[in-house]
């Protein structure tokens, strides 16, 4: 008799746990074929119709084109047509523009190092026409005329146009339809192209573009100068409250506008940053601009700017990404700092030195990318000396017990802040003394805008103005404690009054700024919390520099961070969500900027706590000579906290509220 154990049947063979998985089918290795190479590469380029009118401008900008057409249906989904007037494409090589790696743009990798044109990869055509169905009709410079070949069968036939080039991409998607899913609707699609040409037109305007949509222009700029061309394509509000921007120091070249802090807006939508007339989304770059925004922006508002680096190829790296949009700088560190500075620079002047001479300033810098390939003066060695405030500096800060926490003010002045630091500053008492004095005050030719002077007092270079021409005005009365109100060549001038000593103890804090560290208070409960490895790491090897912060980091375990001291000034802080903060930066940026920031932030809070409170009445001597400080202060017209320190209401304005002249 056959008795089968449950040891030995089948399914319990199966089930056993040292029994091996029954293997799945192995497919044996072999080359993909060129049609889905194509269309797995196309995945990289081609991301909606907007990559499709990219590519497309690209190799028009390249060929030399003085007018681009842009043509679209259904958003662009159903078709791309883009038209140029540029050198055209010879008919014998038209097959092979269509060919994977195929180019006119580089020969050599020292070529690829140094690439100058917009487009060098050799795939946008082949991509697209993987994806789409394509045609290509080009007349080549001195043909008798054009030829038109099909991208899907190949045939080239004679074709009837002008010198230029005409590529139409029909039903996008139409060979992968599941990515034609992914798309949005004809109104989302029609935006996104309409952005990817208007960053094009900012960054040439020598060159005229059109956009249709359904038979219907949409869009049209024209060529002309860059001032134009900026307004045209953002409008007149952001020229009138934007200020230029240019810096140049070897072979880098910063010039743009960036947007005053109070035109800042709820998104990032009009932030605008190009490499060698390239458009790109760069971090570092972000990051730098950002910075110079630190403390005149209020809360998560985004700034609005326009910004051109021009470098030399060989210090870039275009090669990053298929799309292009990325890049990699052998030195970003220097990029990142000459950026910040450059807006920071910009920024600095307050906007009362334009009620008295609103054409200050507004010189365009000279155009650097004139024609496609032409050799910018910048690669020259450059005649101007690097920016004062681009030196390094390591600040430090105040130290001491903040007894000005308390609610009495017996002055103003800075003197009182520092004292309680147990440092010497100028005295910054308003008084009539004061006030002649500010209105006297020779020009110092030997500083620089924004250059800390002998006193530790940040000064603006200048002319003393007469009284009659001060550009805040003359005090005549103060509003509920709160306001200050005064009257200039233009009308009435409202002041808040806490804002702007804020703004004025702040920038003489940072200008007054030593070599000593921030004193720290000792904890007598450390505080302790959980940290990344990265952290961590960072605590370990930055201990000086957060030494320096006035904080004494240090690990308690392998995933623990103990907070033994922090600084005396910020006793009622969140010392976690401050030391995340810190290390954080030090590991993502330099140190020293870490360290800046950081102590910028600290005495962003002294200048708060310090500043003149609302209800504390002023004599008239003592508000004029706050607009006097105001009007000598960098950053002057936004506090610490980035909030407006200042408003002014013209006569028009003021007739208008009582219908005068109606």
């Amino acid at each position: 008799m056959d008795v089968s154990t449950p040891e030995s049947s089948p399914s319990s063979a199966a089930s056993a746990p040292d029994s091996p998985a029954p293997a799945a089918p192995r497919r044996a290795i072999r080359e993909l074929p060129d049609e889905l190479i194509s269309q797995i590469a196309a995945g990289e380029v081609v991301e909606r119709p907007a990559s499709v009118v990219r590519e497309l401008v690209d190799n028009a900008l390249d060929a030399g084109a003085s007018q681009i057409q842009v043509k679209l249906m259904a958003g662009g989904v159903r078709a791309i047509v883009v038209e140029d007037d540029g050198l055209g494409i010879p008919a014998e090589e038209l097959p092979l523009a269509l060919k994977r790696h195929a180019t006119s743009k580089i020969r050599s990798l020292d070529e690829l190092e140094s690439v100058a044109t917009m487009g060098f990869r050799g795939e946008a055509l082949a991509a697209i026409s993987s994806v789409a169905e394509m045609s290509v009709a080009s007349r080549f410079a001195g043909a008798a005329h054009a030829h038109r070949l099909d991208a899907r069968s190949g045939e080239l036939v004679p074709a009837a146009r002008s010198r230029g080039t005409s590529v139409e991409v029909r039903e996008l998607f139409f060979s992968t339809p599941a990515r034609r899913k992914f798309l949005k609707t004809d109104a989302t699609e029609l935006a996104h192209c309409l952005e990817s040409v208007r960053r094009h037109a900012l960054a040439r305007p020598d060159v005229g573009f059109t956009v249709w949509h359904e038979g219907k222009l949409v869009e049209q700029w024209r060529s002309g100068s860059s001032e134009a061309r900026l307004a045209d394509v953002l409008g007149d509000e952001f020229m009138a409250e934007s200020r230029p921007v240019y810096a140049e120091n070897g072979p880098l070249c910063i010039y743009g506008r960036a947007g005053l802090p109070e035109a800042a807006r709820s998104r990032a939508d009009m932030q605008y940053v190009y490499v060698n007339g390239r458009y790109v989304r760069d971090k570092l770059i972000a990051h730098g601009i950002r910075s110079a925004y630190e403390d005149v922006l209020h809360g998560h508002r985004q700034p609005c700017y326009v910004l051109f680096i021009e470098i030399a190829p060989d210090r870039v790296d275009v090669n990053v990404h298929p799309t292009k949009i990325e890049v990699r700088f052998r030195d970003g560190r220097e990029v990142h700092q000459r950026v910040r500075y450059a807006v920071q620079d910009a920024l600095a002047a307050s906007r009362s030195a334009e009620v008295t001479s609103p054409a200050a300033g507004d010189a365009e810098p000279p155009t650097v990318r004139t024609a496609p390939g032409s050799t910018p003066a910048w690669f020259q060695p450059a005649q101007h000396a690097a920016s004062p405030q681009a030196a390094e500096a390591s600040p430090p800060l105040y130290a001491g017990t903040p007894s000005w926490r308390s609610n009495k003010q017996a002055s103003l002045g800075l003197a009182e802040v520092a004292t309680l630091y147990g440092q010497t500053a100028p005295a910054f008492s308003y008084s009539t003394a004061s006030h002649a004095n500010a209105a006297a005050e020779p020009a110092r030719p030997d500083l620089a805008p924004g250059a800390p002077s002998a006193d530790g007092q940040a000064v603006r270079s200048g002319t003393p103005l007469p009284e009659h021409e001060w550009p805040l005005g003359r005090a005549i009365a103060q509003i509920q404690g709160v306001y200050v109100l005064a009257e200039n060549a233009q009308g009435l001038v409202i002041v808040d009054m806490h804002a702007a000593h804020e703004r004025v103890v702040y920038e003489r804090l940072k200008a007054s700024l030593g070599a000593a560290a921030i004193e720290s208070q000792p904890l007598l409960i450390p505080v302790t919390f959980a940290a990344t490895a990265q952290e961590i790491a960072t605590a370990e090897a930055h201990a000086e520099a957060l030494q320096r912060l006035g904080l004494d980091v240090a690990p308690l375990s392998a995933k623990m961070l103990a907070v033994r001291a922090r600084p005396a000034a910020l006793a009622g802080g969140d010392v976690v969500e401050l030391a995340r903060g810190v290390l954080a930066e030090l590991a993502q940026f330099d140190a020293s900027h870490a360290i800046e920031r950081a102590q910028h932030e600290i005495l962003a809070t002294m200048a708060c706590r310090g500043a003149v409170r609302a209800n504390r009445q002023l004599s008239l001597d003592e508000m004029n000579a706050l607009l006097r400080d105001m009007e000598r202060t960098e950053r002057a017209d936004q506090c610490n906290h980035g909030r407006p320190t200042w408003r002014q209401l013209s006569m028009r304005e003021l007739d208008a509220l009582f219908l005068r002249g109606r």
